[in-house]
């Protein structure tokens, strides 16, 4: 019997699992259309909508290696609203077939709307 946060964690893990495989579908699915996010990729700009995200998508030629989120920590806003932060690890071969480990601090901002979880907001640190 999974709990609460567990529910959560999985969501994040298919969410990062959509990114890394390219899957617009599953990763429209389970977003908000308002999604709002801080991250690289936007120069220090609050991003809002999908059209940004999706652009990344439209590129292809993903080389998804394997994430890992490490650390994961689910704190409860009250019933609708949850933050999932973590480390996520992004473990890849590149062009020279060496390893590469990637990290980044992430927090995710999950709300209930409609008896389902919606991604929301989110803020993605550069590599460290």
């Amino acid at each position: 019997m999974s709990t609460p946060e567990d529910e959560l964690i999985d969501l994040t893990r298919q969410l990062l699992d959509a990114i890394a495989g390219g899957d617009w579908s599953t990763y429209d699915e389970i977003c908000d259309p308002t999604l709002s996010c801080f991250e690289p990729e936007a120069r220090g700009h609050l991003v809002q909508g999908m059209p940004f995200h999706q652009f990344y998508f439209d590129l292809g030629g993903n080389n998804p290696g394997q994430t890992t989120i490490a650390s994961p920590h689910v704190r409860f806003l009250g019933t609708e609203v949850a933050v999932v932060s973590y480390v996520r690890l992004v473990q890849q071969v590149n062009s020279a077939d060496q390893p590469e480990t990637y990290s980044f601090e992430e927090t995710r901002i999950w709300h209930r709307q409609e008896g389902r979880w919606q991604h929301v907001h989110f803020h993605r640190s550069a590599n460290t």
